[in-house]
């Protein structure tokens, strides 16, 4: 990627992030990484991200102004074995288990419904990134003409990182049993900042694969 190109992607996404502060947030995938036993959000982009052997990497649909108050994936973190314990290890590759969590009603586009969240064993070779592991089990994807990763698996239809004008529904619906069981995050902390790293994954996340298929035409 050019340096013009990436400045520019730092620009829209700090353009997003003050307007997720003044509007509420923004309607987004994030990506998160386990540590074994918890997810914690990830502080590169999956473009960037290497992950190993045995490692669980999480992708959530959710409405959320920074990473503080983000859903988290509802999968359990330490799930490897779960996920790819029938895949077996082979020289010069390794296996990701890979969650994909579409979120709640509540968190979906107007007239969409989230798909149901699934998993799926990642097989790519030993300097795959992240990114590399979704785009192997994922398809289809969808990137707008930024390089934002808009779908995953075709949802949602339609949108991209849209913004939303309030949180009154999101946050009413921790209420009910499924959205007490779907997130645990702690809140506070400088939206700014914070939606900042998550529309930067993303980002990264989308100019890796544009550059990948560049590179396959070329």
């Amino acid at each position: 990627m050019s340096a013009q190109a990436a400045s520019g992607q730092a620009t829209s996404v700090q353009a997003a992030s003050a307007q997720a502060v003044a509007s509420g947030g923004y309607r987004y995938w994030s990506f998160w990484e386990s540590d074994g036993g918890e997810w914690t959000y990830a502080t590169q982009g999956p473009a960037t991200a290497r992950p190993v052997d045995g490692d669980v990497i999480g992708f959530r649909f959710s409405v959320s102004e920074d990473s503080q108050d983000s859903a988290k994936p509802r999968h359990a973190a330490d799930s490897f074995d779960a996920v790819c314990g029938r895949t077996p290890a082979e020289d010069g590759a390794k296996r990701i288990a890979v969650v994909i969590d579409p979120g709640t009603p509540a968190d979906a586009p107007d007239g969409e419904q989230p798909p149901a969240l699934r998993t799926a064993c990642a097989r790519t070779g030993t300097d795959a990134t992240a990114a590399d592991a979704l785009a192997s089990v994922a398809k289809p994807l969808r990137y707008n003409s930024t390089a934002l990763l808009c779908a995953i698996s075709g949802y949602p239809k339609t949108g991209c990182g849209d913004q939303v004008s309030g949180r009154e529904d999101t946050a009413s619906s921790a209420a009910s049993p499924t959205a007490a069981t779907s997130t645990d995050d702690d809140s506070g902390g400088g939206p700014s900042a914070g939606l900042l790293v998550g529309l930067a994954a993303v980002l990264a996340l989308g100019a890796a694969a544009v550059w990948q298929a560049r590179r396959r035409r070329g």
